[in-house]
């Protein structure tokens, strides 16, 4: 029998093979995993920048958050994940960036958030002057607003090689039904939900969806923007957390999250270099198999 494989299929099933041998490597090295669309790795945590890299012209808070960005890329990020509702952000980390030389492993994620149909270009000029990049990794439509026009806007981009990859963005369920529709029906690269322990919601349909597909997927809010970390650090750290070198909440929360197979990268903020150094630990070490995952759902469950 003559079987047919589509690219992006193919890309999909590749991605699979090579998420299987991040994993072996994740003992020794970072976890990386594959963007499905073109199999190109990337660190499997990246960094959100909503509310804590809007500091405005403040000098001092800019020092500060340089030293937690420097942090971020000495111990292995890339991706950085910002947008246009985030305020001050984008030019804070344009600003920081510059300072720190341009890092090169730097993949750089914005958004297009805007409710005037014919305004996507011209707010996303503005986005590229205050990174200061010639080119976006990925561009993606925050929360669906106008996502008919604005995709169609990053969809060209990408054909004139202007943008490498193109999502759509969601958060704690919202519009999640829109979201696997945009999945079925359009060639994006990217969807960016919230996936965490207490948020499970998209393990029922979209990301399964998100693998058939193959799509990356983006977790945001991994700590409920802090609400998650402060419930369960009340707790001790369950004693399975040693079988995955889980030295702390931050990084027992983040492996279960970059464990799951049809996650890219998960993108938490911080304000503070002990907190980024934390996040950054769930980059080694062992990675949860889909029975450690059930046994980490219980723990968390029984708290």
């Amino acid at each position: 029998m003559t079987h047919s494989i589509n690219r992006r299929r193919f890309a999909a099933l590749a991605g699979a093979a090579a998420f299987a041998t991040h994993l072996a490597r994740a003992q020794s090295g970072r976890v990386l995993k594959s963007i499905p669309s073109t199999g190109e790795a990337v660190p499997a945590i990246g960094m959100g920048t909503w509310l804590t890299f809007d500091v405005g012209v403040d000098e001092a808070l800019r020092q500060q958050r340089r030293e937690v960005l420097q942090t971020f890329f000495d111990m292995g990020g890339a991706v950085i994940d910002s947008s246009p509702m985030y305020r001050s952000s984008q030019s804070v980390v344009g600003d920081l960036l510059a300072r720190l030389g341009r890092p090169s492993a730097l993949f750089a994620a914005d958004k297009v958030w805007t409710d005037n149909a014919a305004g996507g270009p011209d707010q996303i000029a503005r986005t590229k002057a205050r990174w200061g990049v010639d080119q976006f990794d990925l561009l993606q439509v925050h929360n669906l607003v106008r996502w008919r026009t604005h995709l169609e806007t990053l969809l060209e981009m990408k054909q004139q090689r202007r943008l490498r990859y193109v999502g759509v963005t969601s958060y704690a369920g919202l519009r999640y039904d829109d979201i696997a529709g945009i999945v079925e029906t359009q060639p994006i690269d990217f969807i960016q939900i919230t996936y965490n322990l207490a948020d499970r919601e998209a393990e029922r349909r979209l990301l399964p969806l998100a693998q058939e597909k193959g799509v990356a997927v983006i977790a945001n809010r991994p700590f409920r923007e802090g609400a998650l970390i402060n419930a369960v650090k009340r707790h001790p750290l369950p004693a399975m957390a040693a079988d995955i070198d889980a030295a702390n909440w931050a990084q027992f929360l983040l492996k279960f999250i970059i464990s799951h197979p049809a996650l890219t990268v998960a993108i938490p903020a911080t304000r503070r270099v002990d907190h980024m150094r934390e996040n950054m630990g769930a980059l080694s070490g062992p990675i949860p198999d889909s029975a450690f995952r059930k046994r980490m759902i219980q723990a968390f469950e029984e708290l």
